[in-house]
């Protein structure tokens, strides 16, 4: 905002100003030039939807508010793209033979999501530029090897980029499919928490992440349970100081899921992680019950809850819960709970999942050593989409055997401002942005500082020197104090500073300061055009 790339003209809604639109361009073309380096084409598809396409996917229904919906003066259902998976299956439906495969086509287009809390400026937004590919391939086989062709272009445009980004399991949520990878930036205000090992460098999303569960041998259990009064227990912690220690503890919850009713079970001392119960649904339409929600189906209230006996309401029980015994729990009757419980033995568990959200210093699932968290912001995401979308919009090829065959898809994406951000977060100090060379906004700021000597005419010069040799030259001539310019360089982060002054032409040199180091160096007149521009193709050549 200060140095003047973006303005925010609403929740969730920015404008790029001239500096962010020339970074945005040059994110922009590194993607699609490691996209098209592995054979993709790239399309432009529209941004406006018609309804029934996300109809027969299953998520028209599936997807809640977050998806902008409106109607046309015909009054037909559509709706602004969250993503692209159904219009790039209806084109993919225009193959024919498994001859034609593989494809990988990608676009950078508009994307509109209605976040319930826009955050961050410009990482989380209701309207927001993507790169998103997709794969077509006539087997598994094919999209194994189209996912680690991805793989590999991603990690070079996120080199090319100036960061190195980690990748991690991930959710795949309303995309569905199987394998699913993020590829995540350390940043100290990332909105993702990254659970890994330093040992043996198992990554995660906090969303997916699991730890290893020690093995617990508990008492062997009365013969049924036994109700015992707890007045006015309605926590965890209460319960424990009434004697019953929290991972021996059963807490109950109540969901909503599609409006049905469902009991959540987890150890006492862990804590459900909601996206993994949302992927275990299918569906976003999960919510917590109310306190007269509750009472009306268990006759009791939150703090008393439990499962035994409970055969009316489907059970959703954490692994960390499977095998144990001796537990306690609520009754279903308002200040008393149940002691003895054997999960197995007394509650009707439809469905054991990995529920539980990870925290530091539990044990890595690979290598059991501590887990240690990290704040870091996503900038790219691989999914294996499988045939879900090919099926239901029709796309498929005949193969070999002169069979119908259903295509198998995946899909990549790159979030264009979401990256602009990561970089500033990622390369910034307390003066301002810190922009790599291959996508600052200029190479080089050119600071006229006064205009005796012949200053202006010698920056003129060079200024004219450095665009001949293909150098991005902004050229500050404003009639402000030296320290001003100064200041606004660094802040707008500009990798090079050519200051042109009196004082050094009278010793016949321009000084150079190069942004990243703060680090400055005198140059011959004569030949700091050809110096500056020899610093600049050295970046860009690393890059």
């Amino acid at each position: 905002m200060r140095a003047g790339y973006v303005r925010q003209l609403m929740s969730g809604v920015y404008s790029m100003l001239p500096l962010a639109l020339r970074v945005r361009a040059k994110v922009a073309q590194i993607i699609r030039e490691e996209m098209d380096a592995i054979g993709c084409q790239e399309f432009l598809l529209p941004a406006i939807h018609p309804a029934d396409l996300w109809r027969k996917s299953g998520r028209w229904d599936l997807i809640g508010a977050e998806m902008f919906r409106l109607k046309d003066r015909r009054d037909v259902d559509l709706c602004l793209g969250m993503t692209h998976e159904e219009v790039f299956a209806v084109l993919a439906g225009e193959l024919e033979s498994y001859r034609q495969l593989p494809q990988a086509w990608y676009q950078v287009q508009t994307k509109f999501r209605d976040e319930p809390r826009p955050k961050s400026g410009v990482l989380r937004t209701r309207e927001f530029t993507m790169k998103d590919a997709y794969t077509f391939d006539i087997d598994d086989a094919g999209l194994d090897a189209a996912f680690e062709k991805q793989r590999g272009a991603y990690v070079k445009i996120f080199k090319r980029l100036g960061f190195d980004a980690v990748q991690v399991e991930a959710s795949s949520g309303l995309m569905g499919g199987s394998d699913s990878v993020e590829f995540m930036v350390r940043a100290e205000y990332g909105e993702d928490t990254v659970v890994y090992s330093s040992q043996c460098g198992y990554a995660a999303n906090l969303e997916k992440a699991t730890s290893r569960l020690d093995a617990v041998t508990d008492e062997a259990p009365p013969g049924a349970p036994e109700k015992f009064p707890t007045p006015g227990v309605r926590t965890i912690d209460a319960l424990v100081k009434s004697g019953a220690p929290a991972d021996r503890q059963i807490k109950t919850m109540v969901y909503l899921i599609d409006d049905a009713p469902v009991l959540v079970l987890m150890r006492g001392d862990h804590q459900v992680q909601a996206q993994k119960l949302m992927d275990h649904a299918g569906t976003e339409d999960i919510r917590a019950a109310g306190p007269e929600e509750i009472r009306g189906l268990l006759g009791a209230d939150p703090g008393s809850l439990g499962a035994v006996g409970v055969t009316d309401i489907p059970v959703w029980a954490d692994m960390a819960l499977r095998g144990r015994t001796n537990l306690f729990t609520g009754a279903n009757e308002d200040d008393f709970h149940f002691s003895g419980v054997d999960v197995e033995r007394d509650i009707v568990v439809e469905r054991w999942l990995d529920l539980r959200e990870v925290v530091a210093g539990q044990p890595c699932p690979e290598c059991g050593e501590p887990l240690e968290l990290f704040d870091a912001i996503e900038s790219g995401h691989i999914f294996k989409l499988g045939r879900r979308y090919a099926e239901a919009l029709g796309a498929t090829v005949m193969d070999a055997d002169g069979k119908e065959q259903v295509i198998t898809m995946g899909s990549y994406g790159i979030g264009v401002e979401r990256n602009m951000a990561a970089i500033v977060e990622a390369s910034h100090d307390e003066h301002g942005i810190v922009w790599p060379t291959a996508v600052a906004p200029y190479h080089v700021v050119l600071t006229l500082v006064g205009n005796d000597n012949g200053a202006a005419t010698t920056a003129e010069a060079v200024y004219e020197q450095l665009k001949a040799m293909d150098v991005e030259v902004l050229f500050d001539d404003r009639d402000e104090r030296p320290g001003v310019k100064f200041a606004d360089a660094e802040l707008i982060g500009v990798p090079y500073r050519v200051t042109i002054g009196p004082r050094g032409l009278a010793a016949g040199t321009v000084e150079l300061s190069t942004r990243a180091t703060g680090e400055s160096t005198d140059l011959d007149v004569d030949g700091a055009a050809a110096a500056v521009a020899e610093r600049v193709r050295a970046d860009l050549a690393g890059a």
